[in-house]
């Protein structure tokens, strides 16, 4: 733990803590905590974490006048405009650009993910009326070398125990170690500016490029075979019906197998603007996280082939 960090153990629900937390000398508050799930039994667990559990953060900095907010959200809580005129991905699909000015459809269907991270950024713009001051960001898919069995530090994990099978699909990514730059710099180095959200980006990568390079980082062989549209939609629903009858939690979602399907591009111009930051490239972020991943021993995965 580095010096001056006082660590506290809680639950975002317990508001009592919450307030507790919130000492006097307290002048910022950072919500990065947040479930990511795609798994159907996680839907009510979502909603408790990312949206009570972030009204609980917002009306405890209510509490406190001058303490400022700084909230970790998601670019899953972004609409998606029409892809017209937009350039080709190269597959024959025109990706879909995607600002903050992007309005959420509430007549559209959206995985239970999305819609608790829509939910939670409510209330800190109810938070924004009500006096608070705050800034949201919107990262894209999060890379850094974790844990193994979590979040998006699974698709390296993926990467390293060679299966032969990919999805086809876009995907966004971004560095966490500019997360945190950007995120503090918003936060710290411009006090003034309230009730904006900022999209986080470094790169748009087809999932099989994604694969090839982080394979390629971690000496391992790459997936080389694409699995085609109606395959996943068939597994997803075999993997819905394992996990009904059974109550284990699917492999693949319906949300998961379609992810990326539809290619978006989330623009960061705003972000950079306002900072003067940049992101890293996506290649050096991969070989950082190879090489940090390599060096923890204990996060040494069984090579698998399937």
């Amino acid at each position: 733990m580095p010096a001056g960090i006082e660590w506290v153990s809680g639950d975002l629900l317990d508001t009592d803590l919450l307030r507790a937390s919130l000492t006097p000398d307290v002048t910022h508050v950072f919500h990065c905590a947040g479930l990511v799930s795609y798994a159907p039994q996680d839907e009510e667990l979502l909603l408790s974490v990312n949206v009570l559990g972030t009204a609980a953060v917002v009306d405890a900095c209510l509490e406190r006048p001058g303490i400022r907010l700084a909230y970790v959200s998601s670019v899953a809580a972004l609409g998606s405009p029409s892809p017209a005129g937009q350039p080709a991905d190269g597959q024959g699909n025109a990706p879909r650009i995607v600002t903050e000015a992007a309005t959420w459809d509430l007549g559209a269907s959206h995985p239970a993910y999305a819609t608790s991270k829509y939910l939670g950024e409510l209330e800190v713009w109810r938070g924004i009326a009500e006096g608070l001051s705050a800034v949201i960001v919107n990262p894209s898919v999060v890379l850094g070398p974790g844990d193994w069995s979590r979040s998006s530090t699974r698709l390296l994990r993926y990467a390293y125990q060679q299966h032969r099978f990919y999805t086809r699909g876009l995907v966004n990514f971004v560095d966490v170690r500019d997360v945190v730059a950007q995120l503090l710099h918003l936060a710290l180095a411009q006090p003034a500016l309230s009730g904006e959200r900022y999209i986080l980006n470094a790169q748009a990568l087809p999932l099989a490029a994604f694969f090839q390079q982080a394979a390629a980082a971690m000496g391992r062989r790459p997936p080389t075979v694409a699995v085609p549209d109606w395959t996943a939609e068939l597994i997803w629903r075999l993997e819905h019906a394992r996990a009904v009858l059974t109550g284990a939690r699917p492999l693949i979602t319906k949300d998961t197998a379609r992810a990326g399907r539809r290619p978006v591009v989330y623009a960061s111009d705003k972000v950079q603007r306002a900072t003067g930051l940049g992101f890293r490239p996506l290649a050096e972020t991969i070989a950082w996280c190879a090489t940090e991943l390599a060096n923890n021993t204990t996060s040494a995965s069984p090579a698998v082939v399937s």
